[in-house]
């Protein structure tokens, strides 16, 4: 496992395309590293398996951790992985501009309860423009049954003060 990740840089010298076996923490924008992301961000779990400028990736092992007070996976763990995981393409998309991608707006919608296992989440670019990027993610359980779908606009914003 190469650990719970909201930011990453690829350390493998060549393109931007990253696996975990060239993750490291942090990127060299300063705002985007994990002492950044806090505890929040760290405690949904969500591992990044492949990412590029224009799709990720990943999983998160759920569990009771993750759970309301009702037994099943609380909603905002999942909006969080929509969110992190369009950041984290749509950020990498930019990085070389020296601009990060912050969230907009986050719409998830939660289709299927679940109490625990991994799920699988995967986003993709819908368009990157200039000054904002659109991106899908979806969330699916071990059987690839959608437990969620979500979309977030972002703003490619400087890292220049």
């Amino acid at each position: 496992m190469y650990g719970r990740i909201d930011w990453c840089q690829s350390t493998s010298g060549g393109g931007d395309r990253i696996g975990p076996e060239h993750l490291t923490w942090g990127t060299d924008l300063e705002a985007a590293s994990p002492e950044h992301a806090g505890a929040f961000v760290a405690a949904a779990g969500l591992v990044l398996d492949e990412a590029d400028g224009s799709w990720v990736r990943g999983h998160i092992d759920l569990g009771p951790d993750h759970h309301t007070p009702w037994g099943i996976v609380h909603g905002g763990v999942y909006s969080t992985a929509v969110e992190s995981a369009a950041s984290i393409g749509a950020t990498m998309a930019v990085k070389d501009r020296g601009m990060v991608a912050v969230g907009l707006t986050n719409t998830t919608h939660f289709l299927r309860s679940v109490t625990a296992g991994r799920v699988h989440v995967e986003a993709v670019a819908l368009n990157q423009g200039r000054t904002q990027q659109l991106w899908r993610v979806d969330v699916n359980d071990g059987s690839g049954k959608l437990v969620a779908h979500g979309e977030v606009r972002l703003q490619n914003v400087s890292t220049a003060a």
